[in-house]
């Protein structure tokens, strides 16, 4: 096509500025999980024409008949999403043409060399690549190196001879979903938005605009993936700095758990986190090293987040060696041939999700002692593949009851479910080794139980 005869890139803004307004725009998101479909609804409840594309066939059964998996997603919101038909799943990409704005919610993991995997990110750039027309908006949402959406995205998307910035519209905006909080919905929460160009920060901001209440547009698409990065590299440095604080503290006979409580008192210079069996989830355990792999390419060292990243790592085994000796003072035995019960497989309370979850590792290491391990989480019924822990798929979780915390010589609290009868399980088990403080919290605190 002649350039004479296409649209100025003027011309292109403005008419997708008039469909956002006019609430017309075609929206499309790409990964339908704990994300996506959040995201989804939200543009559904603006009366948003939305298509969501996934390669998982069985999700986009499932969505498609008005269900979803995913713990604490209201199928109700699904349902209603369908029955106007303003929402649709869909794994055909060629579809992909008929979007106005698309976005892209695609893990972004790390490699068993700690390297960041864009795999899923570079795939779905070639995928748009295919359909890919002028005046689309393309806004990546994955955690990601500060320049990725120049440096990866951008190269593949031009591939087709059309222009960012002329033919197309790049920008990058960070989700910040907290799966299983309720204080705080997608909606309601600030989308910080940064655009290739000042054309792709203003459709990109007005799209958002119309989806939360509050947009944070800052200079570049690289400014944005470094903000997501911050939030999280604050939240990892310091929960290893608690985690640390917990080992120093317990020596000196200090509950760290009182210390915490007395000085989040404090109104200002201090801000409560609180130390566990490790980090999980698809965002702290990882996106601190992507930073750390960038930065190497500017000669540049990661030193704190780097010791950050390996106080964080060891806690598991920190754990297992206070429930080893809990169990050598309780009941004058070691955790070779012992029955362990591990109370939660999932990363946090509350969710279904069990990405990088310190549980897998935890039961990993007990079964490495020699003892036998079996879990309760009623979230999870069944541990999914992993690809770290391939060995533990297809585990079920056993019945929380009277009668099975009879066979197990110690209970391992990992995860502090709301729905879990402490109580019960106090009054059952002969030794409770809690990570999270949650039999104080509960007000269920025995002698038969250890904080670790």
């Amino acid at each position: 096509m002649s350039t004479t005869t296409q649209e100025p890139t003027g011309a292109l803004v403005n008419g997708l500025l008039a469909k956002i307004k006019d609430r017309k725009v075609k929206l499309a998101i790409i990964g339908l999980g704990y994300v996506g479909i959040p995201l989804a609804l939200v543009a559904v409840r603006r009366e948003l024409q939305v298509v969501g594309f996934d390669v998982n066939l069985d999700r986009v059964k499932e969505l498609n008949a008005g269900e979803c998996s995913i713990a604490h997603i209201q199928v109700s919101e699904i349902r209603n999403a369908r029955d106007l038909g303003l929402f649709e799943a869909t794994a055909d990409f060629s579809r992909l043409h008929d979007a106005d704005a698309i976005i892209i919610c695609v893990p972004t993991p790390l490699t068993k060399h700690q390297e960041p995997d864009l795999s899923y990110v570079e795939q779905t750039a070639r995928t748009i690549a295919k359909s890919l027309r002028r005046g689309q908006l393309i806004v990546l949402e994955s955690t990601t190196w500060p320049g990725t959406v120049d440096q990866v995205m951008r190269p593949i998307l031009e591939e087709t001879g059309l222009r960012s910035r002329e033919d197309f519209f790049l920008a990058f905006s960070p989700e910040r979903e907290d799966p299983g909080n309720e204080k705080f919905e997608t909606a309601g929460i600030p989308k910080v938005v940064g655009g290739d160009g000042k054309h792709a920060l203003e459709v990109a901001n007005a799209l958002y605009s119309v989806l939360v209440t509050r947009t944070v547009p800052v200079s570049s698409t690289a400014t944005a993936e470094a903000v997501k990065l911050t939030e999280n590299i604050f939240r990892a440095v310091n929960i290893a700095l608690v985690n640390e604080l917990k080992v120093i503290y317990s020596a000196m006979g200090v509950d760290v758990w009182e210390v915490i409580e007395a000085a989040k008192t404090k109104p200002f210079g201090f801000m409560p986190f609180y130390p566990g069996p490790g980090l999980g989830g698809h965002c702290i355990p990882i996106d601190p090293f992507y930073l750390t792999w960038k930065a190497k390419e500017y000669g540049v060292s990661t030193s704190f987040i780097e010791l950050a990243g390996q106080i964080n790592r060891h806690m598991p085994r920190h754990i297992i060696a206070e429930l080893a000796r809990a169990l050598d003072r309780t009941a004058s035995r070691g955790l070779n041939g012992s029955k362990v019960l591990v109370m939660g497989i999932a990363y946090k309370k509350n969710v279904d999700d069990m990405r990088e979850s310190p549980s897998l590792v935890l039961i990993e290491l007990l079964e490495g002692r020699g003892a036998h391990v079996e879990f309760h989480d009623p979230y999870i019924p069944i541990i999914p593949e992993t690809r770290e822990h391939a060995n533990l798929a297809g585990r079920k979780s056993v019945p929380l009851t009277p009668e099975e915390l009879k066979k197990y010589d110690a209970v391992l609290i990992a995860t502090d479910h709301d729905n879990v009868n402490y109580e019960m399980l106090i009054r059952g088990s002969k030794l409770v080794v809690d990570t999270r403080n949650v039999c104080e919290r509960t007000g269920t605190l025995a002698d038969n139980v250890v904080k670790a």
